[in-house]
């Protein structure tokens, strides 16, 4: 699983002209799924999702949890995460089929909001417009499948 997560002021998502989501302070996260992933990976990205302290304390470093700094989560799928760019026209064959990606899509959404988050969402496979305004800017890419953990 790949998620590409950004500190936000705000963020929303958009489909067919109207609002399918919105937070304030908190993370925009682009989530993927790849075909080999399992519960497993689900559960380690929302772990991280939750518990990653990239908030400021009293000090001005980095050290508060999303929990403790009332952060909101808006998770969207995002398929392109797993592009196959060797060419000039990418590939998307490492990303997971609808009737594989949505259920742990589903799941991470889940295991957040079991964690007392707001989290709001786009719609899986929708054309979505989103719109955010980037804290920092703070972007962190997490890859379940990096040699170099998440």
């Amino acid at each position: 699983m790949r998620a590409v997560l950004t500190r936000v002021d705000s963020a929303s998502v958009t489909i067919d002209g109207k609002v399918n989501g919105a937070i304030g302070k908190g993370f925009l996260v682009l989530l993927g799924v790849h075909t080999d992933d399992t519960e497993a990976e689900a559960r380690k990205i929302a772990d991280k999702i939750c518990g990653l302290r990239i908030f400021h304390d009293e000090a001005g470093k980095m050290n508060v949890n999303p929990s403790d700094a009332g952060a909101e989560i808006l998770i969207i799928s995002q398929f392109t995460l797993f592009a196959d760019c060797r060419s000039r026209r990418p590939g998307f064959t490492e990303a997971a089929r609808p009737e594989k990606a949505i259920p742990l899509y589903e799941m991470v959404i889940s295991l957040c909001r079991e964690r007392g988050f707001k989290v709001e969402t786009g719609i899986f496979g929708a054309e979505m417009k989103v719109e955010s305004i980037n804290d920092g800017p703070v972007t962190i890419l997490f890859d379940t499948a990096s040699k170099h953990g998440i």
